[in-house]
């Protein structure tokens, strides 16, 4: 058994924040997979925090295997993004990698509605499939906003974004 400490790459400074993401792009019949935890009153794409020492790979299996409780086979790369928000009062610096991914056919499919449910670290987690062409990712509150329209037109090759919030 492992003896070394786990530690998430997410650490204060002062009034601001730095963390670092992995997140899973599931698509099915124009739909992405979301989740919301417990009451929020936003969704965002499945994934979490990289632990120190983790490759963002790593993490997102990891992840997903919690989340999911269901295999998954990690695709490619299709964005990495540098985000500046603010959440809960703080400024937020935060380095996500966004990777394709597929789930098996048996993974839960419908439109509209509550498809899995579990808890992590206390929370409980609700993941539905929305469709990414209407107007439900928007009324979900999918954050970070931007990804909306990146969803909708997937690239053929990773990108790279930089996004500032422009409000707190």
């Amino acid at each position: 058994m492992n003896d070394v400490a786990r530690h998430m790459v997410h650490f204060p400074v002062g009034s601001r924040l730095f963390n670092y993401r992995a997140a899973a792009i599931a698509m099915r019949d124009r739909h992405v997979l979301v989740c919301r935890e417990g009451e929020d009153d936003y969704v965002m794409l499945p994934g979490g925090r990289v632990e120190l020492g983790e490759s963002s790979m790593e993490a997102l299996e990891r992840e997903l295997a919690e989340e999911l409780q269901s295999p998954s086979t990690i695709g490619r790369l299709a964005y990495t993004v540098e985000n500046f928000f603010f959440h809960d009062g703080k400024q937020v610096h935060e380095l996500g990698a966004y990777y394709l991914i597929d789930l098996p056919a048996t993974f839960p499919f419908r439109r509209g509605g509550v498809v899995h449910q579990t808890e992590d670290a206390g929370l409980r987690l609700h993941f539905e499939w929305v469709d990414v062409d209407g107007g439900g990712l928007l009324e979900r509150h999918l954050r970070p906003r931007f990804m909306i329209d990146q969803l909708r037109r997937l690239p053929e090759a990773t990108e790279h974004l930089i996004f500032h919030e422009r409000h707190k």
